[in-house]
């Protein structure tokens, strides 16, 4: 916030571009350093810490808008820089009651989170955090799955994996799915499976309810019944892991074999409703400004 502030300095209107060109060559940021996204996807981490940094310059009346996306620093933020402040944190900003009163309603100093809690994330924007705790929560989320998985019956693993494959758009309907696929009586599924609706392709697929490594001894015996049934395309699922000599053989054949291990096994259940349900849901909105364009 400091040297953002220090760049506004100079009295004049910036746009956050601006800022961020400047903020870039002050931290030395490089192009995947700029590029970087939040977990979701949806915006620039750069780019949502200098918006968020806006906002709550903003909020304390230190830089004040001139037009869309265009700011100038106000006399209470000169005053700030006269100061020579060493930084500029959340916690400086409460110093004016105006930033203190918004955090309050934001419900940034709510007694439900400890002390600790709000001071690691005290360099993190809101979105930043809630996009943490969203990972945190498909993550606990994807252990409980596995669970699960690992205590259900080998019949019941069965349908879960056609379930999720049908979900998925492979092996046609569920009735489709079920007469292809054969038990093995062993834990797992063995079988061949339509790769699209239409039946273009086909798909081996076996499944291993374990939890110890699976190396490539079985993967390589997997590959070598893919010859049995003339098929080119495999797809090996456990509820364990895969070595990375497992990993690496697969690379060097010349049939395409899919690894999914327990970790993606839950993320696509998660992925695609199979075994989970909605529990909450929050929807975040933010200023339509073509609603206010009176252009």
């Amino acid at each position: 916030m400091l040297p953002y502030l220090q760049f506004m300095g100079d009295g004049k209107p910036h746009s956050t571009g601006d800022a961020e060109e400047y903020l870039a060559g002050v931290f030395k940021l490089s192009d995947t350093d700029r590029q970087e996204l939040l977990p979701s996807g949806t915006q620039g981490r750069f780019k949502n810490r200098i918006a968020w940094a806006t906002a709550h310059f903003k909020r304390a009346l230190v830089l004040q808008v001139i037009t869309r996306g265009v700011y100038q620093i106000t006399g209470r933020g000169e005053k700030i820089l006269n100061g020579r402040p060493q930084k500029i944190n959340l916690k400086y900003l409460d110093g004016f009651p105006e930033h203190l009163i918004w955090r309050k309603a934001m419900g940034e100093k709510s007694k439900n989170i400890d002390s600790s809690s709000v001071e690691e994330r005290a360099d993190q924007t809101p979105q930043e955090i809630l996009e943490s705790t969203f990972q945190t929560l498909s993550s606990t989320l994807a252990d409980e799955l596995l669970e699960k998985i690992r205590s259900s019956t080998p019949a019941f693993f069965e349908q879960l994996v056609l379930d999720l494959l049908v979900v998925m758009g492979y092996g046609g309907s569920r009735a489709e799915a079920s007469n292809r696929v054969g038990r093995s009586g062993d834990g797992g599924i063995d079988g061949i499976i339509k790769e699209d609706k239409l039946g273009l392709d086909a798909i081996y697929i076996q499944a291993k309810r374990w939890e110890a490594t699976v190396g490539p001894a079985t993967v390589r015996e997997f590959a070598g019944s893919l010859d049995g049934v003339r098929a080119r395309k495999g797809v090996l699922i456990t509820t364990s892991s895969f070595s990375k000599d497992a990993v690496d053989y697969v690379t060097r054949i010349d049939k395409k074999i899919v690894l999914i291990d327990g970790e993606e096994l839950a993320r696509l259940m998660i992925e695609h409703n199979v075994g989970v349900a909605e529990f909450q849901r929050y929807v975040i909105k933010r200023v339509d400004l073509d609603y206010f364009s009176e252009e």
